[in-house]
């Protein structure tokens, strides 16, 4: 039998508003190439401009070239926001359902499930694990397919005004992508799962603290008497540090070369019409 897949699980416990999960996912692409058209506005009137200069006055269709992008600008911001209506309607079901099934669940465990389990820890999984559900069908995924759609509209454009500097504009962006896959791999993925498990652990140890409160002010102890807390955060602070100190150098290479785009174009602006400009 095959495994069905995170997604249609999810989309399982949206029952019949699945339907606007599938129609955000549109909207949002269709939003991100909307977005794109404006540019394509704004490059036929620099085109008219020069193609007029010096005597401007034949450049007639600015103005409706200027509010064609207008519209598709705010076109695309209102197809966006129909999307986000869409996603939020499925997403808030979903997490609805969740909360609801791992209640019923706990009803059906020993009474000391909990004790065992740590109720810092089923506190996460309740609330924060479906929140996290409900931000990523509600916000992640539209996003997703809006950064899909983007980029590949994005290619169709730099290609079709100028093939050569369109391939340039990709170069800065293949390089930060090489430098991204320092930053992931196995290493850094178990450095990752333990600094996921160490905030974990001074999460549910938190509460726990918490609830001990009265025991403190009773007897007059410090926070240090809790040693496991004390350890958790100890455990969460060596990680951390680790974590970010072998991020610190890729990472500011990776910004840089995204932000080099316009280095790269201006380096082939000028090899490109050394022999002068058609």
């Amino acid at each position: 039998m095959k495994k069905r897949s995170d997604f249609s699980r999810l989309m399982g416990y949206a029952g019949r508003h699945r339907v606007f999960t599938y129609a955000s996912l549109v909207l949002s692409a269709v939003s991100a190439l909307m977005a794109l058209v404006p540019f394509v506005y704004i490059w036929k009137i620099l085109r008219d401009v020069l193609n007029a200069a010096p005597d401007y006055a034949q450049a007639v269709n600015i103005p409706h070239y200027g509010w064609m992008a207008v519209l598709f600008a705010v076109l695309s911001y209102l197809v966006y926001i129909a999307a986000l209506m869409c996603s939020h309607l499925s997403a808030f079901r979903v997490a609805t359902n969740l909360r609801l099934a791992v209640s019923e669940h706990l009803a059906v465990l020993p009474l000391g499930f909990a004790e065992t389990f740590g109720s810092g820890k089923l506190r996460k999984i309740i609330h924060e694990s479906t929140g996290a559900a409900e931000t990523y069908l509600a916000h992640q995924l539209p996003d997703q397919y809006n950064a899909i759609a983007t980029p590949v509209g994005l290619l169709v454009l730099l290609l079709a005004f100028d093939w050569r500097l369109g391939l340039l504009s990709l170069a800065p962006v293949v390089l930060a992508f090489l430098i991204m896959a320092t930053m992931t791999g196995k290493r850094m993925a178990e450095k990752m799962r333990q600094y996921g498990n160490a905030l974990e652990s001074m999460s549910n140890e938190a509460v726990e603290y918490v609830r001990g409160i009265p025991v403190v002010k009773t007897f007059g102890q410090s926070v240090f008497s809790f040693k496991k807390f004390k350890a958790a955060i100890d455990d969460y602070e060596k990680w951390v540090i680790s974590y970010t100190k072998d991020l610190r150098l890729p990472m500011m290479f990776y910004t840089a070369a995204v932000n080099g785009v316009f280095a790269f174009l201006i380096a082939g602006g000028l090899l490109f019409t050394a022999h002068g400009v058609t």
